[in-house]
């Protein structure tokens, strides 16, 4: 029998059904994700359970994919960010650059290509190589968005298509950047004009990269599962991974990103399989492969085989795939750090708290600023008890990143 439809449509229960909905996921699946029943989460959409408390609320919010959570709360008081030491102090600056129009240049040369993509390059090395990388990447994204945006305008024939690539591949600096910042409407700006830039250029592999960030700007916004998988299929379809080393490591991390797609919503047949192609891909390019900025190779394959396990809410198999990954040898801070908490994920699915600190005091160590804006890790801090064998670790953590208990 149907359930009765809410009296209110703007309720707490109703905005968590429709972010639930929205992604495609059962009441199982996210009940499963955030620890609870799916008995839990149908309670808390009828409404019969309250708000819970903020570290329930943000690991709840981080699953439904909601980076504000005055849209679960109608609160605008209560945000995401207040609650992961608020918005990086360079977030003005980095946002100015974005909506700067510069639309008179008369007389201004415009930077080569080959020196535009050396900055670029430069600048996803700053991204990688250190556990401060909002704060270094954000000293040179204002005055480079505004070369690369200039140089696409003013060059022609290859030149301009290089510029265009170089442009793209900026877009998708800032829009990692803006990931768990205060402001949602800049990273759907970002990951929109990376995909206009890739296009202008008609380059497959520009699109490619660009897809792949479109994917998590699409899960952010709510888009369901359809969409982010078409999107990347058709971007995959258009490169030649038969033929180059560089094609076959973005068609692979396409359909890596399908694979997560699919685990979001629990449908495990459709993650598993494009995983397997994911992994068939990292395999031919062999153990030594790395992409020198996606970082697809055979590392992050393996490791994001722990968030496909989590996301499907297996435990075990999360836990397992946890202990074959070694993330020691991956070239970027950022991203050792973050497959550091979803192991972390991986043992809190098991309820396994001396393996969860350890793991986030070793993201720690990898990045500050990525478990700073991490949250789950900002609620697991806020909401493990501060007794037992945890108690050094979570004090250190918490001193660490200015987090209350």
């Amino acid at each position: 029998m149907p359930e009765p439809a809410d009296i209110s449509t703007d309720t707490f229960g109703h905005r968590v059904r429709r972010a639930r909905e929205r992604n495609g996921q059962t009441r199982a699946v996210l009940g499963g994700l955030v620890g609870r029943s799916a008995a839990w989460v149908k309670a808390i959409e009828n409404g019969r359970l309250q708000v819970p408390r903020l570290p329930l609320l943000l690991h709840l919010a981080d699953v439904l994919g909601v980076r504000d959570l005055a849209d679960l709360t109608g609160d605008d008081r209560v945000t995401a960010a207040s609650a992961t030491k608020g918005a990086h102090a360079a977030l003005p600056a980095v946002s100015a650059a974005l909506t700067d129009y510069r639309l008179s240049s008369a007389g201004e040369v415009p930077q080569s290509a080959d020196e535009l993509s050396r900055r670029v390059t430069h600048a996803w090395a700053v991204w990688h190589g250190s556990g401060q990388h909002r704060s270094r990447v954000a000293e040179v994204l204002p005055n480079l968005l505004a070369d690369a945006q200039h140089s696409a305008r003013a060059l022609d024939g290859a030149d301009r298509r290089r510029a265009l690539i170089a442009l793209a591949e900026t877009y998708h600096l800032a829009q990692l950047y803006l990931s768990f910042q205060p402001a949602p409407e800049l990273v759907m700006l970002t990951g929109d004009r990376a995909m206009a830039a890739a296009q202008d250029a008609d380059s497959p592999r520009a699109m490619a990269a660009a897809a792949w960030y479109m994917n998590h700007v699409f899960r952010d916004a709510g888009e369901r599962h359809e969409a982010r998988v078409d999107l990347a299929m058709k971007a995959a379809d258009l490169l030649r991974p038969g033929h180059a080393p560089e094609d076959l490591a973005r068609w692979g991390m396409l359909h890596l990103a399908a694979a997560l797609s699919y685990a979001k919503v629990g449908r495990r047949g459709d993650a598993e399989r494009f995983w397997e192609r994911a992994d068939d891909a990292a395999r031919r390019l062999g153990d030594g492969y790395t992409h020198p900025y996606l970082i697809f190779g055979r590392d992050m394959v393996d490791a994001y085989a722990v968030t496909m396990r989590a996301d499907l809410v297996q435990p075990g198999a999360a836990v397992q795939a946890a202990n074959a990954v070694t993330v020691d040898n991956m070239p970027s801070a950022t991203r050792r750090s973050f497959h550091e908490i979803e192991m972390a994920r991986a043992y809190a699915l098991r309820g396994e708290k001396v393996a969860v600190l350890h793991l986030l005091k070793r993201a720690f160590a990898h990045s500050p600023e990525t478990i700073r804006y991490n949250l789950f890790a900002q609620a697991t801090l806020r909401e493990t008890p501060d007794t037992g064998v945890v108690r050094d670790d979570l004090r250190y953590l918490r001193s660490q990143l200015g987090i209350t208990g």
